[in-house]
C-alpha cells in the first residue's frame, strides 16, 4: 500500500471518528458530550470567579474596571447555571436513564443530538460578547431592566444565547419524559424506578413549564429595546417590577431544576455504600413532587423589598417555609438509610456525605432568607451569595462530582485513582468552606453583592474568602486530571466495582421486594 493510500485511510478514519461524534444518536455518546461540555464550561465559569475573587481580595480597585467586574458576575452565573450544572445533569440523564429503566436508548435520538449541538453555539455567542463594543452583559444573571438595556451591542446576543439554551433544555426535557413514560422495561413500574429517574422526570416537567416563561420575559426585554414597546418601561406606562415577577416565576423553579437531580444522585450513592435499601422510597418520591409543586408558588420571596402588600409578603413567607418540610424529609431519609448500615467511605460516598451536611447549611440559611422581616436586612447582601453557593456548589456541584466518581468505572471500564479522589474531596471541602462561610458574616454586616470595591471593615473576611476561592479553583484542576487519567486508562474496573456493593446499586436504590431486607451481603 502506498503512503498516499495509507494517508487517505487515516484521513477517512479520522473523518469517520469526527462525524461519529457530530452525528451520533447514541445516548451514551451524547451523555459523554454533555459531560465534557459541562466540564469545559465549569473551568471557564471558574476562571471568571477567580477574576471576581482577585478583585475583592482587598478594598480599592485593583485589576478590572467596575463595568468588567459586573460583566464577570453576570457571565459567571449564566455559564455556571446553563453551561456547567444543567448540561452535567442532562449528560447524566442521557447516560443513566435508559440503562436504569431497561430502555435501548432515549426515545427521540435525533432530537437528542440536536439539543446537545445547540449548546456549543449558544455559549460561543454568549462568550463572544466579551469582545464587543460596550463590553459583555453586566445586568446580573437576572437581566433586570433598565440596567440590562445599557449593555450596548452585547444585549441582543445575550438574549439570543438565552433563547438557544432554553430551546435545548426544553427538547432535552421532552426526551426525558417520553423515554421514562413510554420505554420502561416490562415490570418496571413507576414506583420501582430508581430515584435518579424519578427526580429527572419531575425536573423535566419543571423545565417544560418554566423555560417558555423565561423566553417570554427576555423577548419582552428585546422588544422594549428595539421595537419601542413599554412592557417594563415606566415612562411608557410599563412596570419594571413586572419583569421581576415574570423572571422569578421562572427563576425559582429553576433553582430546583438545579438541585432535584442532585437529590436523585445522592439517593443512589448513599444506599450503595451503606449496603442498605433506601429508607422511605415512596416518601422520597412524594417529597420530590411536593418540592416541585411548591417551587411555583414562592417566587416573590426574591422580591420582598419591592414594596408588595403585607398579605403578599405573608403568603410568600409561609409558602417558602413550607418547602423546608419535604426537603427535611429527604435529609432524614438519607440519614436513616445510613443508620446502622455497613458503611464504607469511598470517594462517591464522601461527596454524598459532604452534600448532605453542606446542602443542609444552605437550606438553613434559605429558611432565614424566607422570613420577610429579616430579609430586608439580608436582601442583596453577601449573605444571599453564601446561601445559594452552599446550595449550588456544595449541593449540585458536589453531587455531580460524586456521580462522576460513582459511575466513571461503569462508563470507561477503568477505575479512577481512589487516593487522588479522596484528596480532591478533602481539598474541595476545606477550601469551599473557607471560600463561602465568611460570606455569611459579610452579608450580616451589610456588605452588598455585585460590587468591585467595598468599605475597609469588610477587608478581613474578603481576604479569607478569596484565599479559599483560589484554593478551590486550583483543586478542580486535580479533578480534571483524575477524570482524564481514568478515561485514558486507569486500572481495569471489574464486574464487582465497589467490592460487591456495585451489584447492589440497582437493588438498593429502588424499593426492595417484600420481606427481603436481607438482600445486602454479609460485609466483613
Amino acid at each position: 500500500m502506498t503512503t498516499a493510500t495509507t494517508h487517505d485511510t487515516h484521513h477517512e478514519e479520522h473523518r469517520r471518528g469526527l462525524m461519529r461524534w457530530i452525528t451520533t444518536t447514541n445516548h451514551k455518546d451524547i451523555g459523554t458530550l454533555y459531560l465534557l461540555l459541562s466540564l469545559l464550561m465549569f473551568m471557564v465559569g471558574g476562571a471568571m470567579a477567580m477574576v471576581i475573587r482577585a478583585e475583592l481580595f482587598e478594598p480599592g480597585l485593583q485589576f478590572v474596571e467596575p463595568q468588567f467586574f459586573n460583566s464577570m458576575t453576570t457571565m459567571h452565573a449564566l455559564i455556571m447555571i446553563f453551561g456547567a450544572v444543567m448540561p452535567a445533569f442532562v449528560g447524566l440523564a442521557n447516560w443513566l436513564i435508559p440503562m436504569m429503566i431497561g430502555a435501548p436508548d432515549m426515545a427521540l435520538p435525533r432530537l437528542n443530538n440536536w439539543s446537545f449541538w445547540i449548546l456549543p453555539f449558544a455559549f460561543t455567542i454568549l462568550l463572544s460578547t466579551l469582545f464587543m463594543d460596550g463590553g459583555a452583559p453586566a445586568g446580573g444573571w437576572t437581566m433586570y431592566p433598565p440596567l440590562v438595556m445599557q449593555t450596548g451591542n452585547a444585549f441582543p446576543f445575550l438574549i439570543f444565547a438565552v433563547h438557544l439554551m432554553g430551546i435545548s433544555s426544553i427538547m432535552g426535557a421532552i426526551n426525558v419524559i417520553v423515554t421514562i413514560v413510554n420505554m420502561r422495561a416490562p415490570g418496571m413500574t413507576m414506583m420501582k424506578m430508581p430515584l435518579f429517574v424519578w427526580t429527572w422526570l419531575i425536573t423535566a416537567y419543571l423545565l417544560i413549564a418554566t423555560m417558555p416563561v423565561l423566553a417570554g420575559a427576555v423577548t419582552m426585554l428585546l422588544t422594549d429595546r428595539f421595537f419601542d414597546t413599554s412592557f417594563f418601561n415606566a415612562a411608557g406606562g410599563g412596570d419594571p417590577v413586572m419583569y421581576q415577577h415574570i423572571f422569578w416565576f421562572f427563576g425559582h423553579p429553576e433553582v430546583y431544576i438545579l438541585i432535584l437531580p442532585a437529590f436523585g444522585i445522592v439517593s443512589q450513592i448513599i444506599p450503595t455504600f451503606s449496603r442498605k435499601p433506601l429508607f422511605g422510597y415512596s416518601s422520597m418520591v412524594y417529597a420530590t413532587a411536593s418540592i416541585a409543586f411548591l417551587s411555583f408558588i414562592v417566587w416573590a420571596h426574591h422580591m420582598f423589598t419591592v414594596g408588595m402588600p403585607l398579605t403578599g409578603e405573608l403568603f410568600f413567607m409561609y409558602a417558602t417555609m413550607l418547602i423546608a418540610v419535604p426537603t427535611g424529609v429527604k435529609v432524614f431519609n438519607w440519614v436513616s438509610t445510613m443508620w446502622r448500615g455497613a458503611m464504607t467511605f469511598e470517594t462517591p460516598m464522601l461527596f454524598a456525605l459532604g452534600f448532605v451536611v453542606m446542602f443542609t447549611i444552605g437550606g438553613f440559611s434559605g429558611l432565614m432568607l424566607a422570613m420577610a422581616p429579616v430579609d430586608f436586612q439580608y436582601h442583596d447582601t453577601y449573605f444571599v451569595v453564601a446561601h445559594f453557593h452552599y446550595v449550588l456548589v456544595t449541593g449540585a456541584v458536589f453531587a455531580i462530582m460524586g456521580a462522576t466518581y460513582f459511575w466513571l468505572p461503569k462508563w470507561t471500564g477503568h477505575m479512577y485513582n481512589e487516593k487522588l479522589g479522596k484528596l480532591h474531596f478533602w481539598l474541595s471541602t476545606i477550601s469551599v468552606n473557607v471560600l463561602f462561610f465568611p460570606q455569611h458574616f459579610l452579608g450580616l454586616a451589610g456588605m452588598p453583592r455585585r460590587i468591585p470595591d467595598y468599605s475597609v471593615q469588610f477587608a478581613g473576611f474578603n481576604e479569607i474568602s478569596s484565599i479559599g476561592g483560589f484554593a478551590f479553583g486550583l483543586t478542580q484542576l486535580l479533578f480534571v486530571y483524575i477524570v482524564f487519567k481514568t478515561i485514558a486508562g486507569g486500572e481495569k474496573a471489574t464486574d464487582q466495582v465497589w467490592e460487591g456493593a456495585y451489584g447492589l446499586e440497582w437493588t438498593l436504590s429502588s424499593p426492595p421486594p417484600y420481606h427481603s431486607f436481607s438482600i445486602a451481603p454479609d460485609v466483613k
